[in-house]
C-alpha cells in the first residue's frame, strides 16, 4: 500500500512537472493576454470608477467616472499592464492569475473590487495627507532642532 502511495505521488509530481510552462518571454505574453481577456481593463475601470463615485459630490461624480473610462487610454493602460505582468511574473504566475479571475471566486472576487477600492480609498488618501504633512514638517525643522552629532576629538598632535 505504501509502495503503491509512492509510486502515485511521484506520478503526479510528473505530471505537475510536465504541465508547468516554460518560463519564456512568448509564454509570459501570451499568459498576459489570456488574463487580459479575463480580466478586461475598461470593465475594471467602470466598477471602480462607479464605486468610488460614491465618495464624491455627486455634482463631481460624473466628471469623476469619465475620467476612468471615458477618456480613459485602454490600450496605453494595457500596454503599462502587459509590460509589467511580463517584467515581474512568471509565465506560470501569469496563469494562475488568470486562471484565478477566470474561475467563478475569482469573477465574483473581482466585481467586489471596485467596491472594496471604494471603501478604503478615503482612509488612504487621508492617511497619506497626514504622512505628507508631518513630512514637510520634519522638513521644515531649523537644523539647530535636529538632534547632535557628537563631535569628534581633534587629534593629539
Amino acid at each position: 500500500m505504501k509502495k503503491s502511495m509512492a509510486a502515485f505521488a511521484a506520478f503526479a509530481l510528473v505530471c505537475a512537472v510536465a504541465q508547468a510552462l516554460d518560463d519564456t518571454p512568448a509564454n509570459r505574453n501570451e499568459q498576459v493576454d489570456r488574463y487580459l481577456k479575463a480580466v478586461p481593463v475598461r470593465e475594471m475601470f467602470a466598477d471602480m470608477s462607479d464605486q468610488m463615485a460614491k465618495n464624491i459630490p455627486e455634482n463631481q461624480r460624473q466628471v469623476f467616472k469619465d475620467t476612468l473610462t471615458k477618456h480613459l487610454d485602454v490600450p496605453a493602460v494595457e500596454k503599462a499592464i502587459k509590460e509589467a505582468m511580463v517584467r515581474h511574473f512568471t509565465a506560470e504566475e501569469i496563469k494562475a492569475l488568470t486562471d484565478f479571475y477566470s474561475s467563478p471566486v475569482g469573477k465574483s472576487a473581482m466585481k467586489k473590487l471596485g467596491a472594496y477600492s471604494a471603501d478604503i480609498m478615503p482612509t488612504i488618501q487621508k492617511e497619506v495627507m497626514k504622512a505628507s504633512g508631518k513630512a514637510a514638517e520634519e522638513a521644515a525643522k531649523p537644523a539647530e532642532e535636529a538632534p547632535e552629532t557628537p563631535e569628534e576629538p581633534e587629534p593629539e598632535k
